[in-house]
């Protein structure tokens, strides 16, 4: 089974794989440079949910995917996910897309049209978390990342099963569903979810995290049945 992986900048697209000593060759198709290693092939589609999207359409149609990663670094919410601890989405959330109300935030859902969430098939979920040690939530896409603790309070009060954020999970979804393909996400939390302090960052923590984790992933996907991709 090939499993295409979408990162949003290369250092992150890097991390996953130098999880593999195969590798990489890279693979030039229409809109889309393939980093191939290890059975995986990655691409650094840009920031944001449209170029997540845009980025995983040219992807997925330069072959036959069985799979599709939305992979990162991102915040995430304390104390479930601590900084340089691993999140994989048991769904993938639109955070912000709807429209403000003089009663607060609608989801697009609830406006009549769109939607705002996917699932992941819960099999795999289960099994890349056992493997990776990862803890597993809604991983939230936003368009705007969260900078103060009344954003992050806010965030955690419409989805309280939130463990994490950033900004293509969505985006990738909505690609792999036009196709028909399984999506999953995961992310190594790099920064608290909350007020801007770089100096607490630790993106290098956060990439030797994803990249242990895709190092991990081999075996997982290999016992993926079809039974299981089902689930």
């Amino acid at each position: 089974m090939r499993v295409l992986v979408v990162t949003a900048v290369p250092v992150e697209r890097d991390a996953v794989t130098r999880a593999f000593t195969d590798g990489p060759e890279v693979v030039r198709a229409p809109g889309a440079e393939l980093h191939r290693a290890g059975g995986f092939d990655v691409l650094a589609g840009g920031a944001g949910p449209a170029s997540a999207a845009a980025a995983a359409a040219f992807g997925l149609a330069s072959g036959s995917y069985g799979l599709v990663i939305s992979a990162g670094i991102g915040g995430g919410f304390a104390p479930g996910a601590p900084v340089g601890s691993l999140a994989v989405a048991s769904a993938i959330v639109a955070a912000d897309l709807g429209a403000e109300t003089p009663d607060g935030f609608v989801p697009v859902t609830a406006l009549g049209f769109g939607r705002e969430r996917f699932e992941p098939p819960p099999a795999l979920v289960r099994e890349v978390a056992a493997a990776t040690g990862a803890v597993t939530g809604d991983i939230l896409t936003v368009s705007t990342v969260t900078g103060s603790a009344d954003r992050a309070a806010a965030l955690r009060a419409a989805h309280p099963d939130a463990v994490a954020e950033a900004m293509e999970g969505f985006g990738v979804a909505e690609a792999a569903d036009r196709l028909r393909v399984p999506v999953l996400e995961i992310r190594a939390v790099s920064n608290a979810v909350g007020p801007r302090d770089r100096d607490a960052w630790r993106i290098g923590d956060a990439l030797a995290a994803l990249a242990d984790a895709f190092g991990k992933l081999t075996p997982v996907l290999e016992g993926w049945t079809h039974h299981d991709r089902l689930d």
